[in-house]
């Protein structure tokens, strides 16, 4: 027990923090902490941009699609389709739980790779968890001749056939 107390009086006769050593660790704590308020205003003060591709994209001259082709153009997520009367546009997203969908050529059929629905040719839902069928997207062909989706008009399934 002596033993203790002497070590607890060894403890109690070391010396405080001094003026100095107080200052530097006041000093550098300020620093760190307005270091920290720096970066989060500057992340606050920067654009947080979202970049992604043209509603409007070209998908290349209608010579590259042969009637009766369903071709998938993963940079853009669409279908477009050649049909003896002309081409029209799907887009490629599920609308269950929006997984790019591919297309099988050997049933003919638009397959949600992720959870099994199953479209026509046409966007038509066959089977699967999709409600809704795939939506047609606006179709034309520009002045320099190259087919022009809007991703972003939708149309009704049928209605219209661009003709090259």
């Amino acid at each position: 027990m002596a033993e203790e107390r002497e070590k607890r009086a060894a403890d109690y006769d070391r010396a405080p923090l001094d003026r100095r050593q107080f200052v530097k660790v006041g000093t550098t704590s300020l620093g760190v902490a307005g270091l920290g308020a720096c970066v989060f205003g500057f992340r606050y003060l920067s654009p947080n941009v979202l970049y992604e591709p043209p509603p409007i994209v070209s998908v290349g001259r209608p010579e590259r699609y042969p009637v009766g082709s369903v071709t998938l153009d993963p940079r853009f997520g669409i279908f477009v389709a050649r049909v003896q009367e002309g081409f029209y546009a799907l887009s490629a997203v599920c609308t269950h739980l929006g997984c790019l969908s591919t297309w099988k050529a050997d049933t003919g059929e638009i397959v949600c790779p992720c959870h099994g629905s199953t479209f026509r040719r046409d966007g038509t839902v066959t089977s699967g968890p999709a409600p809704e069928p795939l939506p047609w997207l606006k179709v034309w062909i520009s002045d320099d001749g190259n087919l022009m989706v809007d991703r972003s008009a939708t149309l009704p399934a049928h209605s219209e056939y661009v003709q090259a």
